[in-house]
This record gives structure tokens, C-alpha cells and sequence, in this order.
């Protein structure tokens, strides 16, 4: 993969922080950053006013900086943006913003040098990962105050991780031989302009929604074999005449869950007209939320391989000081994709709470001797809990907006923020399936002997690795968080 020339899918960004040698810069891509750098220089050796180059910054845009003073006001640049506070970000997350602020940069339209790259993917590969805070962005103009924090090690400063601690970078440049640089005219600007905080969050969220979309669909085929309830709203005829890509998708996915099960059978002469929703309207809930995912990754593609600093330098002669950097065009479906998280939950709890009831053949709250034994009662507390936690993160960022730099920018997206959230709701996520997977295998062990489909069967012996089946009341919490750890480590098999 060639930075600034190849079109690169999350997958790819992915890939590469997992192996940084699977990119790199083309013989092109370096014309475009040397072209472009010139240009920046010219700039500068021109009496022309740009903003960014020799001017102050937001509402300092009218102050005019000397062709001296140009290297120090993109130090100071830097400096005085690394502002952010909070927990750091994941390190894996911090290395995504590194692969797409190259990827941006390299396209040649920022101005930045072919030293700085070079530096950031030099960085890459030695995994000399910056400490970036959690918080700080409004997400306009662009992310500033994370990015600078990312930035800071190219001058010596801040902080990376090493042996998964923070630690002062003098430190470890000075182990790899490697010494600070010094930043040219627009550098600064170019490396803390940019969507990058927002995007890294997009492309991990990806990463996770996708997983468990498919790990939704696995629950509640388990949950709807315990149920015994009916197959019949997963026809394809039913979803043909309503054809949304996301329901269809997830109908298929039922009827390859549900195919050769005993259970099934069950229904050919029973008097149950129709189940309740969170069973029946699988296809349709779920369906939406893989809608909401592919509108985001389509987003996060585009924003990926876009050039989102400021201003846009196109020529000697010519640079647009826009607003490549405003962050609504992906707060806005990560908004969207929080509250399609959070209805996978949603959805999820009510199917393990039916499951508790007692009905159809199943004992109250799965345990044969409930009343000594409180059996899985707590655990839908739990997920209840989660479930209104997510409903409290849906509130979407995207519709605050707060003035900054002196009303200069008076319309912020709040994408970060939009980004963070929707995480925290997928790690909620993974809790919830949990313990309806939970519940769904307990409920499988007085179906027996009918058999579920293969893939059924498979994933069942799989929880039953590491849970047993529940006879008496035991530390079942311990059990939650076994299963949580086969999501999280994706062991499940979902396709």
C-alpha cells in the first residue's frame, strides 16, 4: 500500500498498525510532498498574505509574521495546542491517527516536508507511539488539541509508550539516536489540522460494530432456539417485499443459524400464532443497525483518504483557506452508528429477560430449583443497567455546538466527542450479548436432546469451555466476564 496515492478501507489502516512495513512512500507520493513543500516555500519568500503561513492563527488570522519568525510561530503552534486532559487514548487508536494523518498529508496539498513523514513513519515503525489525551476536541477546526499532543514527540516533547507505560519521548528518541526536528513554515499547521482523533475513533468502532453485529445476530438465534420460538419471520419472501439491504442481510443470516434445527419442529403443530418482537423483528432491528454501519464506513472511507488540514496549499500561486477540517461530516453518522450500538442492546436484554419468564417449557429464570436459587435473575440487572447507560451516551454530540477562538470558529462539530461515545457504548455491547449468550446456552440445556444447527452447536461448546452449565447459585459475575472475553478476543464463530 502507497501512502497519498493508494485509496485505503479501514481493513487496510488496520492492518497496517498491526504491520506498519505494509505501507510506505512511492517515488510519486514523495513529488507530491516535495512539490508541495516548495510551494509553502515560495509563499513565504513572496509578499502574499496565507493564512497559517505568515499570519497568526484563528483570530489572529490578520497578524502579519515576518519570514524569520515563520519556523518559531509553527513550534509555538504546537505547544500551545497540546492542551488535551483526561485518560490517553488507546495506544492502537493513537497509531490509526499516525497511518491517516500520513496517508493525508502525503497527498501533497499541506505543504509539510518529506522529513516530517519520513519522521512520523519512522516513528511508526520503531512503535514510538505518542500519548495522546481522551479529551479536548470540539472537532473543529479539526481535531487540535489531540493531534498536537500527537505531534509533540516530533520536537522532542510529550510523551510515548514504551512497555505499555508513558514515557518522556527525550527518553526514548535518545535510546533510538533519534533527534528532534525542526518545523518549517505550515508544518505545524498541516500536522494539527485535520479530522484524524474523530476518524481513529470511526475505524477502531468499525472494527468492534462489525464483530458484533454478526455476534447480535448468533445471540439471538441461541436465544430464539431456547425460546423455541418461530423461523417464520425470517422468510425471504417477507423480506423481499420490504427490501432493505440490512434486514435482508440479517433474515439470511437467521435461516443459515436456524437451518436443520430440531427445535424448529417443534412449531409444525403448535398453537403459538406469534413471538414477541425481540424475537420476531430480529431482521428489522438488527437490519437498521447494519445499515447505520455501512453509512459510516462508507464516511469513514472517504474521510480517510481526504486531505482535512487548512489551508489547502494548491500552487505557488494559489491555496484555499476552507473547511476541510469541520468534523460534522463524520459526528453526524457517528451519532447515527451510537444509537444503532445501542439498540443491538437494547433488543438483546429483551430477549434475556423473555428467556426468564418460565415459559414455554422453560424453568423461571433457567434454574430448576429457583426460589434456594436466585438462578439468572441479578445478570438481566446488569444488562437492564447497561442498556439505560447507553441510552444516556445516545445523546448525540452533534447537535451542541459551543463558539471558540473568539467566535472565529463559531460552529463546532463535537465529532470527538460523538466518536468516544460510541465506543464506550460498544464495549457496553459486549456485556450485554454476553449475558444473553449466557442465558441462551442455559436455556439450550432443557431443549436437549434436540440438536441446533451446527453453528449453533459449535458456539454452545464453545461457552461451554469456560462456563458449565448453572445447577446452584454460584459466582456467576465471573461467568459474564469469560464470555465477555471470548467477544472480546472474537473466538465465537459468527459466519
Amino acid at each position: 500500500m502507497i501512502y497519498g496515492i493508494d485509496t485505503l478501507g479501514y481493513q487496510d489502516v488496520l492492518a497496517i498498525a498491526k504491520n506498519p512495513s505494509l505501507a510506505k512512500l512511492s517515488e510519486k507520493s514523495r513529488e507530491q510532498i516535495i512539490k508541495s513543500q516548495k510551494n509553502v516555500q515560495e509563499i513565504v519568500a513572496s509578499d502574499r498574505t496565507v493564512y497559517g503561513i505568515n499570519t497568526g492563527f484563528g483570530p489572529l488570522c490578520d497578524t502579519k509574521i515576518s519570514e524569520s519568525e515563520t519556523a518559531q510561530l509553527q513550534h509555538n503552534l504546537i505547544i500551545s495546542h497540546a492542551v488535551g486532559v483526561g485518560q490517553p487514548i488507546d495506544k492502537n487508536i493513537s497509531k490509526i491517527m499516525m497511518i491517516a494523518k500520513i496517508h493525508a498529508l502525503s497527498k501533497g496539498f499541506s505543504g509539510v516536508s518529506l522529513d516530517v513523514i519520513e519522521r512520523l513513519i519512522l516513528m511508526l515503525e520503531k512503535d514510538i507511539i505518542p500519548v495522546v489525551p481522551e479529551q479536548g476536541s470540539v472537532g473543529a477546526s479539526g481535531d487540535l488539541a489531540p493531534l498536537a499532543h500527537l505531534v509533540l514527540p516530533l520536537l522532542g516533547l510529550g510523551q510515548v509508550w514504551e512497555n505499555d507505560q508513558p514515557v518522556t519521548t527525550s527518553i526514548v528518541l535518545e535510546k533510538h539516536n533519534i533527534q528532534p526536528l525542526k518545523l518549517g513554515p505550515k508544518e505545524g499547521l498541516g500536522l494539527i489540522n485535520g479530522t484524524q482523533f474523530i476518524l481513529a475513533h470511526a475505524i477502531i468502532g468499525l472494527s468492534k460494530f462489525e464483530y458484533l453485529l454478526d455476534l447480535a445476530d448468533l445471540t439471538a438465534a441461541m436465544s430464539l432456539e431456547a425460546y423455541r420460538g418461530s423461523a417464520s419471520p425470517f422468510k425471504k419472501e417477507l423480506h423481499d417485499i420490504r427490501p432493505f439491504d440490512g434486514s435482508r442481510k440479517v433474515a439470511e443470516r437467521m435461516r443459515n443459524f436456524l437451518k436443520d434445527s430440531d427445535n424448529l419442529k417443534s412449531h409444525e403443530f403448535c398453537d403459538r400464532v406469534q413471538d414477541p418482537y425481540s424475537m420476531r423483528c430480529v431482521p428489522q432491528v438488527h437490519g437498521a443497525s447494519r445499515n447505520a454501519f455501512e453509512h459510516l464506513k462508507q464516511m469513514a472511507d472517504i474521510e480517510l483518504n481526504s486531505v482535512t488540514d487548512n489551508p489547502i496549499i494548491l500552487s505557488a500561486e494559489e491555496s484555499i483557506s476552507g473547511g476541510n477540517f469541520h468534523g460534522q461530516l463524520m459526528a453526524l453518522p457517528l451519532d447515527y452508528c451510537a444509537l444503532a450500538a445501542a439498540e443491538l442492546g437494547n433488543i438483546s436484554d429483551r430477549r434475556s429477560y423473555l428467556l426468564l419468564e418460565g415459559k414455554y417449557g422453560l424453568p423461571k429464570l433457567l434454574v430448576e430449583s429457583s426460589g434456594l436459587n436466585s438462578g439468572f435473575m441479578i445478570p438481566q440487572y446488569t444488562s437492564a443497567a447497561l442498556v439505560t447507560e447507553n441510552k444516556t451516551l445516545c445523546f448525540p454530540a452533534s447537535a451542541d455546538s459551543i463558539p471558540t477562538s473568539l467566535g472565529q470558529e463559531d460552529h463546532v462539530s463535537m465529532g470527538s466527542i460523538s466518536g468516544r461515545k460510541f465506543n464506550q457504548i460498544l464495549g457496553n455491547l459486549e456485556n450485554i450479548l454476553a449475558i444473553e449468550l449466557m442465558f441462551g446456552a442455559q436455556g439450550l440445556e432443557f431443549r436437549r436432546p434436540a440438536v441446533c444447527s451446527e453453528i449453533v452447536e459449535k458456539n454452545y461448546s464453545i461457552i461451554r469451555s469456560v462456563v458449565p452449565k448453572l445447577e446452584n447459585d454460584r459466582l456467576i459475575g465471573e461467568d459474564i466476564l469469560k464470555i465477555a472475553e471470548l467477544i472480546g478476543e472474537r473466538k465465537l464463530i459468527v459466519n
